[in-house]
């Protein structure tokens, strides 16, 4: 159907050199695959995206915006699947020396994989390329970059402020 619109976001997570990635399963949207933290908006989160995270870190795996450091949306993407626009914003943060995250997650397993690691994990076409841009690129800036799908990959320009 034109028109119809799917709004996503993500965190990754990040302590000692590796980053935390949930493998999800039962997901409408995705095939069982290695992720962030995340999901859909709520109807009273669609023009906060932050609200969005912070709900889905809670439910997901217990934190909260107090257990993290660096926060910051990096990375937000639009792609044109199955007759709608999903878009999608990636956030980006540290995970606090003391803070701990419940095991037990719903949606799948988590893991602490390696920085080096992670672009080798089956994930969402457009997940693993914002990950390899901020992996090579991303982590280093502090710009938010927007990306368009196509089919060869993700094309990421800077979004300035003007």
């Amino acid at each position: 159907m034109e028109g119809k619109l799917r709004n996503m976001t993500a965190i990754y997570i990040t302590y000692q050199g590796k980053m935390l990635m949930l493998y999800r399963v039962g997901s409408r949207v995705v095939a069982p695959s290695w992720c962030g933290i995340g999901g859909h908006f709520e109807k009273d989160e669609l023009n906060d995206a932050k609200s969005a995270i912070f709900r889905e870190m809670k439910e997901e795996i217990g934190l909260s915006e107090k257990d993290l450091e660096n926060l910051k949306m990096r990375y937000i993407t639009l792609r044109n699947k199955n007759g709608e626009i999903r878009q999608n914003y990636y956030f980006f943060a540290d995970l606090k020396e003391g803070a701990e995250i419940k095991t037990d997650c719903d949606e799948g397993t988590l893991e602490w994989v390696g920085l080096d690691e992670v672009s080798e994990r089956e994930m969402p076409f457009t997940a693993k390329g914002v990950l390899e841009h901020y992996l090579k690129t991303g982590r280093f800036t502090d710009v938010i970059y927007g990306g368009l799908t196509t089919g060869k990959g993700v094309v990421f320009a800077e979004m300035d402020e003007f």
